[in-house]
């Protein structure tokens, strides 16, 4: 009956009070905030007697590694077998932190092609309306923030733990930038001090993600700031990293993240991009960070296949590291009044 209409809050709490067979689905390349909600809503689905897959498209970076969980977490483009049979077999299946399927990436014509229940949790802008049922509020800090409402409007917060508190906490400091970015409210600070209450170690989640960093990842860092360059005409920074600088580092998924935030740190820089070459994929990756008013979500969508949120996201370009520096120079002087703001 529920394949024929939207479902509402009401109607997922009644499928909920029943044992399902759900599979947790979070975007390609998944990042602190992916990883975080996944991993808490499958502990709160398991604690209510469901039998909860987490899959991811493909690999996570290791300092992800420890959240609770972590251990039974299926990885799609290496264990595509396993991962297709628990796909077919689901009842109900959340994807979370992403608002279209090709966010997805291999799991795409699964998806697609997948009859059980979908349910989108998610906090970026213009979501698709692929999901029976779609929580998304593009003014949450965080998709593990969504879940702790989505857990309260269920009337379950007393299955909170600190197992799950572990998870989410971790995909909210991640996500907020340890608490910096504008859509920290204070609310979310009232559901980190819950989270706090239900005996979580704050310490300890901020060293295994900050404070584990690989030697290489450091010297890779290193190569970052000396390739940093300002743009003080137009408030702007980037840093470009190439594939040989990469393999020189002996470069592991996520090495790289939260290297563009250095450019934004800079006086009076208002924009800051990241060009990095990824020769096996074909493309130049590239992440985007803003303060203020200046949409890189916009400029995300129009100019390099990407998108996101106002204030960071990210996108992709086919041409050379060096023509997509050159064609994002000559891009912003488009925008040169909206950056002097």
């Amino acid at each position: 009956m529920y394949l024929m209409k939207k479902l509402t809050l009401d109607d997922v709490k009644t499928i909920l009070n029943a044992p399902k067979r759900v599979v947790i689905i979070p975007h390609t390349n998944p990042d602190g905030d992916a990883m975080g909600s996944s991993l808490g809503l499958a502990h709160y689905l398991s604690a209510k007697n469901h039998d909860v897959q987490v899959i991811t498209p493909n690999d996570y970076p290791k300092f992800l590694k420890w959240i609770p969980g972590t251990s039974d977490v299926l990885i799609f483009d290496k264990q595509h077998d396993k991962s297709t049979k628990a796909i077919h077999k689901a009842d109900l299946i959340f994807t979370l932190d992403f608002n279209a399927l090709h966010r997805s990436g291999p799991l795409q014509s699964t998806l697609e092609q997948n009859k059980a229940l979908k349910i989108m949790i998610d906090h970026h802008q213009q979501p698709e309306d692929y999901a029976h049922y779609r929580y998304s509020d593009v003014n949450m800090s965080s998709t593990s923030e969504m879940v702790y409402h989505f857990i309260d409007q269920l009337g379950d917060l007393h299955h909170m733990n600190s197992t799950i508190g572990t998870a989410l906490y971790t995909g909210i400091m991640t996500d907020t930038a340890s608490f910096r970015f504008p859509l920290t409210t204070s609310n979310t600070h009232k559901i980190v001090a819950h989270l706090k209450d239900l005996g979580i170690n704050h310490t300890e989640i901020h060293n295994q993600v900050y404070d584990a960093n690989r030697f290489e990842r450091t010297k890779l860092l290193g190569i970052a700031l000396n390739n940093l360059t300002v743009l003080e005409d137009f408030k702007t920074a980037y840093i470009t990293l190439s594939q040989e600088e990469l393999d020189r580092c002996n470069h592991q998924k996520g090495d790289t993240e939260g290297f563009v935030n250095y450019g934004l740190s800079v006086q009076d820089v208002i924009f800051a991009a990241i060009f990095i070459e990824k020769k096996d994929e074909g493309i130049i990756k590239i992440s985007l960070r803003s303060k203020g008013n200046f949409d890189v979500n916009q400029l995300a969508r129009e100019h390099f296949s990407g998108g996101g949120h106002k204030n960071a996201a990210g996108g992709k370009s086919s041409l050379s590291l060096d023509d997509t520096v050159a064609k994002f120079k000559t891009l912003i002087q488009s925008y040169k009044s909206e950056l002097q703001l």
